[in-house]
């Protein structure tokens, strides 16, 4: 089991202070010229506890249901908020799974958390460090929702960011992405970024962006690939990440983005989440 104390957080703050390269990945110089900030680390869910258990409930709320709740694009899962779907591996884990099962009138059942209301931030450095699953039809996501959505706005007025999103049938391909008014779904502000000679489904990998007033930058193990400003925002849309976003993560199957399972896409498929964080500017 992995264990951490103060110590080691803060340890881990100062290396993403100092710009060090926390690297997963031995495909690809991460060793850019860029002008960093500096970080301090002020929230972090490290997944420990006892096996089977369900993640903190101080952290995370569960989505229940189908895209009838007012979600989703044509998925084919019944997120639940079952053990069997999303639970501590207790060596130090979330473990989000979708299985190839009949339940409530769905064929698959999977899980999909959140923090809204719990902890939401502006601005600032969001990063988890995972496993993704793989498999046609599959598609894993960590991404951001605007605080205000469900009240005084819908998507995409809200706005959406999403840090890594990736079809299960390009295990070696990840998508960062931003959606909001006048730039969303098919039109969506993104960019994509290929592991060569490597796979996301294999090993752990540090997905993050870092979100400033006027841009919000992308990164695979510490790797820049992706920078979206407010001009570019502005010149299809309306910039709306002025407010606090909070965070989902969720193993989906089927839908829009990544078509359909076919018979041999084999089940059950796990997510393995080793942490979240989020820095403020310090």
């Amino acid at each position: 089991m992995k264990t951490r104390n103060p110590f080691t957080l803060k340890l881990l703050s100062l290396l993403v202070v100092f710009g060090f390269a926390i690297n997963s990945c031995d495909d690809f110089n991460s060793n850019q010229e860029i002008d960093r900030p500096e970080w301090q680390l002020v929230w972090s869910d490290e997944f420990e506890g006892v096996a089977g258990t369900p993640p903190s409930s101080e952290n995370w709320n569960f989505d229940i249901g189908t895209g009838e709740n007012g979600w989703g694009n044509q998925e084919l899962q019944y997120y639940t908020n079952r053990p069997e779907n999303a639970s501590l591996d207790g060596e130090g884990n979330l473990v989000i799974t979708a299985r190839r099962e009949g339940f409530q009138g769905s064929p698959f059942t999977s899980a999909r958390i959140n923090t809204q209301d719990l902890f939401e931030q502006q601005f600032g450095r969001f990063e988890a460090r995972l496993i993704a699953p793989s498999g046609p039809g599959i598609w894993p996501a960590f991404w951001m929702l605007g605080g205000t959505i469900g009240d005084s706005e819908v998507w995409p007025q809200a706005g959406e960011i999403d840090m890594m999103e990736m079809r299960g049938q390009e295990p070696s391909v990840v998508h960062g992405s931003l959606h909001g008014p006048g730039y969303s779904a098919g039109e969506a502000i993104t960019n994509s970024f290929t592991l060569e000679g490597g796979r996301f489904d294999t090993d752990y990998h540090i997905y993050a962006v870092e979100w400033f007033p006027n841009r919000i930058d992308f990164y695979i193990d510490d790797f820049l690939f992706q920078r979206v400003t407010r001009d570019d925002v502005e010149e299809t849309g309306t910039w709306v990440y002025d407010k606090p976003f909070f965070i989902l993560l969720n193993v989906a199957v089927g839908g829009t983005f990544v078509g359909f399972p076919v018979d041999a896409t084999p089940f059950p498929q796990t997510m393995t989440i080793d942490y979240v964080r989020v820095f403020t500017q310090q």
